[in-house]
């Protein structure tokens, strides 16, 4: 038997977290692509880690659940570092909110009920939700406490109310931030810590499609205008989680860490303001 670490999203960022906290473990590697999380199993395991990649769909409760009982079977349940979901340029309004916001809910409520004692667990939430305007309070409570079931019942959730795919992945990342605090309470009974990361423009291959695509310039002009002047690399999304997964983040838990060279404070108070 091995501490487990679940992996969930085959791709650069969450393999960067694993290869970095996950030595010694065995890695159990989930992803609605199975061929995605074979590859990402076979560099790692080529790399002296044990994984073991399986498919799971994070829109499905029974999917994330079936993922956790095979990972129990491995040893107990120790580190989640979730990296799954859609981009707002890959999928419609619908699918954004039933993958990364309602799943990511399903998926930390899950894993909290057997998280071991100890254990620590990051969710990749983005940038894109902190340039959101502000929701209400009531709006903000509803997010992070509403049951998961009931989370896409909310009028301002409803498709007729989200003006596109983009605020969409907004209010789902808005969300995520929302719901590591509810659950940072729960895992904290079982001895256990969760934060939340909000990349800014990370380099990987679907970024790069992204550079490319019809929101290219958007992009390009935005880590040329951040403070940092450039994009980031999966390596230091991994830099931050490292820290919150190890005994050097004791005290973190429940936080959102914002990496995004600037993008954030420059949208705000810089060159990428509206209307500049």
């Amino acid at each position: 038997m091995k501490d487990v670490l679940i992996l969930t999203g085959a791709g650069q960022i969450g393999m960067a977290i694993a290869r970095r906290v996950g030595f010694g473990k065995k890695i159990v590697i989930g992803d609605k692509s199975i061929q995605n999380a074979e590859t990402i199993a076979k560099i790692m395991t080529e790399a002296g880690f044990d994984t073991y990649a399986m498919e799971m769909d994070l829109s499905s409760r029974e999917s994330i659940v079936n993922l956790i009982q095979k990972a129990q079977e491995f040893g107990p349940v120790k580190m989640l570092v979730n990296a799954a979901g859609v981009s707002p340029s890959q999928a419609p309004v619908e699918a954004v909110l039933k993958v990364d916001l309602y799943g990511t809910a399903v998926l930390l409520e899950e894993v909290g009920k057997v998280i071991a004692e100890g254990g620590s667990g990051v969710t990749i939430s983005s940038q894109s939700g902190w340039r959101m305007p502000a929701l209400t309070a009531e709006q903000d409570r509803y997010l992070a406490t509403a049951p998961a079931e009931e989370l896409l019942d909310a009028d301002f959730l409803q498709p007729e109310n989200v003006r596109d795919s983009l605020h969409a992945y907004q209010l789902a990342k808005r969300c995520n931030e929302k719901r590591v605090m509810y659950e940072a309470v729960r895992w904290g009974e079982r001895g256990a810590r969760i934060n939340d990361i909000a990349p800014g423009i990370i380099v990987t291959p679907l970024a790069i499609d992204e550079f490319n695509g019809p929101r290219g310039d958007f992009y390009k002009n935005m880590f040329a205008k951040c403070p940092a002047g450039r994009p980031g690399t999966a390596d230091e999304v991994a830099n931050v989680a490292e820290l919150l997964m190890s005994e050097r983040g004791a005290f973190i838990t429940g936080s959102t860490i914002l990496a995004d060279g600037g993008a954030t404070a420059s949208y705000f108070y810089g060159p990428l303001q509206p209307g500049q």
